[in-house]
């Protein structure tokens, strides 16, 4: 089935979500206990509550955001007032963290201490090991009776996937999130500006990479004169190589095309040739792809300052990076507003590169399911968590786009698989004059309604060329942004392409006593090995110490975890 009738078959099914819901139950042929639900008296998914509830939230925090207007907070701004004006649910930071390691750090101390806020935002770990300790609340009615037909409709279209995610012995313990399946595949951004000026063409294989990267490097491409310039951007200081099964999704400036394109996925989960399971990591492959990146390194290709440098867009913002890798968001919502802003003419677009062997562009995919909405065992209101996430995304067009989404009090991303590729052809339809606006108003894609009404205020003709100089990014920098995103962004992803995807994105047993010590390893000699620390053979040691140190049993494991 083509992706555009599959997203014409999803946005029929929510169209019908919607006319049928107050007819019928508010079962779900996905929901655990669907049968409970059907007789469950009917609640009103955005119902206000007549006395103020109270929700104490943990909170991850971006120290960089300046979109909040003086006077407005993480605790008090656009998106908390409307929920307290629409739900009366007042919602309370008892902690926030920065984004990453620190929040991790700290929902790992709430669940230690067993001192959790009444809900939390958390990853597929945390979220086990909270369950293993009895610590949330059984969501299994609350959802059925108070998540919206949109929200309902959305985790259905993972075809199971997302629920049985959450739930544990016929429980469902989280409302899971469901990501856009555009934001697991990692391909190539690149300055055609420098291509342009250097007379190349964008590079597909990696031969005409390294061929790129050389030539980004030697020969000036941004004519002042002096040899400052980087051929491929690499990871920050505590940034990722490449995705794994536990962190599919949204690797920006890792490696992982470059790894794809030898047919290598390290962190994850694969059938072997055999029909076993085995580990991307330890394959033949991931050897040669770290004896290329080994290679690119030790000829200056890829930033000197690779996972050193604190912040991996510093050199794509002040104009000195010409490549980076990552997925498509992160154009116009990445650095590339300030490198527009620092360099009008600075002319990034993507392309699915660099392919393999057969000129295949071959990714890793990842899970529908990457973070879940939890609420704290014996919290009076579970269902105000739910409300909200109703609330928020019903009513996100309306928001001023200016102000970072991540001020939402409890940010989960909720899209059909299909959202982007859906948002990417209509948007095309009202550009050509075929869809207007108000044809586009469809359960499930909240915002394309709104992003029909704004794209013209950006893109500028003709519509079918997206290089830089026919945007207008000052008309609105906040639709610039997501527009710059969809089109440019998108567009690489609607040719066909060879997915790959882990066994499992679950942990096994064992790897609550052995992964960290395994990943440490993994990630130390893959580093070691890219930057000239240790010798190439050194993975074959690595291999062996994996293997030996809970690897050979973690597989026994994921393969009964396989079985059908």
């Amino acid at each position: 089935m083509s992706k555009s009738k599959k997203g014409i078959q999803i946005l029929l099914a929510g169209m019908i979500i919607v006319v049928t819901a107050c007819s019928q139950s508010n079962s779900s042929k996905e929901s655990p206990n669907s049968s409970t639900a059907a007789v469950q008296k009917a609640a009103d998914p955005f119902g206000k509550s007549e006395k103020p509830i109270t929700l104490k939230i943990g909170k991850e925090v971006d120290a960089s955001d300046k979109s909040l207007p003086a006077g407005d907070s993480p605790e008090n701004n656009q998106y908390t007032r409307y929920v307290k004006e629409n739900l009366n649910i007042d919602t309370k930071i008892v902690w926030q963290a920065a984004g990453g390691k620190d929040y991790e750090q700290k929902v790992n101390l709430s669940i230690a201490s067993n001192d959790l806020p009444d809900a939390l935002v958390v990853k597929e770990t945390q979220f086990r090991q909270m369950v293993k300790s009895g610590q949330l609340e059984d969501l299994t009615d609350v959802y059925n009776k108070y998540a919206s037909p949109t929200i309902k409709g959305i985790i259905e279209t993972t075809n199971g996937l997302a629920l049985k995610s959450v739930t544990v012995d016929g429980k469902m313990y989280a409302l899971p999130n469901v990501t856009p399946e555009s934001d697991m595949v990692h391909y190539m951004w690149i300055r055609k500006d420098w291509l342009d000026k250097l007379g190349l063409q964008p590079p597909k294989t990696m031969d005409e990479l390294e061929k790129v990267a050389k030539a980004f490097v030697e020969q000036d491409p941004d004519g002042n004169g002096k040899a400052d310039t980087i051929g491929i951007a690499g990871p920050q200081l505590g940034g990722k190589l490449n995705a794994d099964f536990i962190n599919p999704n949204s690797n920006n400036y890792g490696f992982d095309p470059i790894f794809a394109s030898f047919h290598s996925y390290p962190g994850y989960w694969l059938k072997g040739s055999n029909g076993k399971a085995t580990y991307g990591s330890i394959q033949p492959e991931t050897k040669q792809a770290l004896s290329k990146l080994r290679d690119f390194y030790s000829k200056g290709l890829i930033d000197k300052e690779m996972s050193i440098r604190k912040d991996a867009q510093e050199s794509i913002k002040n104009g000195t990076s010409g490549i980076y890798f990552g997925v498509w968001w992160s154009g116009g919502y990445g650095p590339l507003a300030d490198a527009f802003k620092n360099n009008p003419k600075a002319n990034w677009q993507a392309y699915t590169a660099p392919l393999d062997v057969n000129g295949e562009f071959t990714p890793h995919m990842g899970n529908p399911s990457n973070q879940y909405l939890v609420v704290r065992k014996g919290y009076e209101h579970p269902e105000a968590a739910i409300q909200m996430q109703n609330l928020l995304y019903r009513d996100e067009s309306k928001f001023d786009v200016n102000v970072a989404i991540g001020n939402y009090p409890l940010r989960l991303v909720f899209a059909s698989m299909d959202v982007m590729d859906v948002t990417y052809k209509m948007l095309k339809e009202v550009l050509a004059g075929t869809k207007k606006p108000e044809d586009l108003n469809l359960p499930g894609y909240n915002l394309l309604k709104t992003d029909a009404e704004n794209v013209k205020k950006v893109k500028l003709e003709p519509y079918d060329n997206y290089d830089i100089q026919y945007w207008n990014p000052n008309a609105d920098l906040g639709v610039w942004k997501r527009m710059y995103s969809t089109f440019v962004g998108i567009s690489p992803l609607q040719k066909p392409y060879k997915k790959t995807y882990s066994v499992t994105y679950s942990q096994t047993k064992t790897m609550e006593s052995r992964w960290a010590a395994l990943d440490k390893l993994e990630k130390e000699t893959f580093l070691k090995i890219i930057m000239g620390a240790a010798p190439l053979d050194s993975f074959d040691q690595f291999v062996l110490d994996w293997k030996k140190q809970g690897g050979d049993q973690i597989l026994a494991e994921i393969d009964e975890v396989a079985k059908p």
